[in-house]
């Protein structure tokens, strides 16, 4: 039973929507007239409802855009009016699509505004932060989502060639969760390792977005352990393609790739990625979701080890 005299955290969601200007970029503020003050777009979680889709779901209410969301920001606690303690979670998110703005009861005004007028006309320091934070590291020219292939049959109790062995009945549900959660990143294009477990997990993502899907042996164990150089060579060929592309890979990859790339993150000029003190995981159905620079310095690398839904 819950405590009256402790009330429950409140919890929230919403991003910092950026689109590029010229040189530089622009942010997208909201005006609230039950406050009377310039925010972040952003609301409430529904019942069950994972946080990526209510950050995506809350900007379109109340900002009149749809973005796709890319490395996260953190988030900032505080207290409601009646001292409910709340918790909003941010995402970077880049506007792909403006569907116009009406003014309502919960924004009545909205405004782009280059990061420097961004901070003095946000009402809350811990926006004007996110904002500083966000232009500070940059925006990604592109971004690959690492996805291990889902659940797959029993290795030992699997007769025939490895690679033809299929998802299992969990796997296919964690697939069709992957295909739920990985849009909200506004995938371009969708690569895959040969194993068709591989192929399997990201088949319903490509169905219900209408990609193509193209093989990269050097993704797959076999031939990434036999020349682990060429492999990652040929990750940064991938990563280098502006936009988002998926890879769908194995954990024997994954853990590799991505170490390599944040060891080399810590000799670059940013500095921002650390290499985790327990290793790189690489659950199965997990993503990493990894920002570049457009001279191929990460920005950013989210885990997320289970698809949310």
């Amino acid at each position: 039973m819950n405590d009256p005299e402790t009330p429950d955290e409140v919890v929230a969601a919403g991003t910092v929507p950026w689109r590029r200007a010229g040189d530089g970029i622009e942010f997208l503020l909201v005006h609230r007239p039950r406050y009377d003050d310039w925010s972040l777009p952003k609301g409430h979680q529904d019942p069950d409802e994972p946080l990526t889709a209510t950050a995506v779901r809350e900007t379109l209410e109340e900002a009149g855009v749809t973005v796709r969301i890319g490395g996260r920001l953190g988030h900032t606690s505080y207290r409601t009016p009646d001292g409910t303690p709340k918790a909003v979670h941010y995402w970077a998110a880049e506007v792909v699509a403006d569907h116009g703005f009406t003014p309502n009861s919960e924004t009545d005004e909205r405004r782009w505004v280059p990061a420097r007028d961004a901070a003095a006309l946000l009402s809350y320091a811990h926006d004007a932060e996110l904002v500083e934070r966000l232009d500070a590291v940059g925006v990604p020219e592109s971004t690959v989502l690492f996805v291990r292939h889902a659940k797959a049959g029993n290795r030992e109790d699997w007769e025939g060639d490895d690679d033809l062995r299929p998802l299992s009945g969990t796997g296919n549900t964690q697939a069709d969760r992957l295909a739920e959660f990985l849009p909200r990143f506004g995938p371009d294009r969708v690569s895959t390792a040969p194993p068709l477990r591989c192929g399997q997990t990201v088949e319903p993502l490509t169905a219900k977005l209408g990609l193509e899907v193209s093989v990269e042996p050097l993704m797959g164990e076999h031939d990434y352990w036999d020349d682990p150089d060429s492999g990652r060579a040929r990750f940064r060929e991938l990563a280098s393609v502006p936009g988002v592309t998926v890879v769908s890979s194995q954990g024997g990859v994954i853990p590799d790739v991505v170490e390599a790339l944040l060891i080399a993150e810590q000799h670059g000029s940013r500095g921002t990625v650390a290499v985790p003190d327990d290793g790189v995981p690489s659950h199965k159905a997990s993503t990493w979701v990894l920002g570049f620079a457009g001279d191929g310095e990460m920005l950013f690398a989210d885990y997320y080890r289970r698809p949310p839904g």
